[in-house]
């Protein structure tokens, strides 16, 4: 399985968005799995479903961090390329999906409720989120 394959199938076993997209780059970033998934856990549904930046750009994020981010003895050289990366990734998910944001993306669905909870798997909204974690995959290996 590639990449975005492992996102994708780890998103349908229950796991978070952003949970799934550093867990598809487990080989790559020298974290365990579960030292990954715990770091990436708080970021799913927007951060704590507060649907803020979608889940799999922070998981994203996450990965261009461990693998280009500024360590405690590396040069400030290592920043600038982390946030070019970012903003990379970022300016790729715009002009694809217009927004960044959790809520935008799933027409303004509110996951703190149970009526929007239910309108979420009513609408199959996870389907959309499938795609959010795949196109962030897929364009996060092209930017690394």
């Amino acid at each position: 399985m590639n990449c975005s394959e492992i996102a994708v199938t780890k998103f349908k076993e229950g796991y978070n968005c952003a949970q799934s997209v550093i867990f598809s780059f487990i080989d790559k970033i020298g974290l365990s799995k579960d030292v990954a998934l715990k770091l990436s856990n708080g970021f799913g549904a927007g951060m704590g479903r507060k649907q803020e930046v979608c889940g799999a750009i922070s998981g994203a994020i996450l990965v261009i961090n461990l693998l280009f981010g500024r360590g405690e003895n590396d040069s400030k050289v290592n920043q600038e390329i982390a946030y070019a990366k970012i903003r990379d990734l970022i300016d790729n998910f715009e002009t694809r999906y217009s927004t960044i944001s959790c809520k935008k993306l799933l027409n303004d669905c509110n996951l703190m409720t149970s009526e929007g909870q239910e309108l979420f798997k009513s609408n199959k909204m996870i389907e959309k989120c499938y795609e959010f974690v795949e196109y962030s995959v897929k364009t996060l290996e092209k930017i690394i």
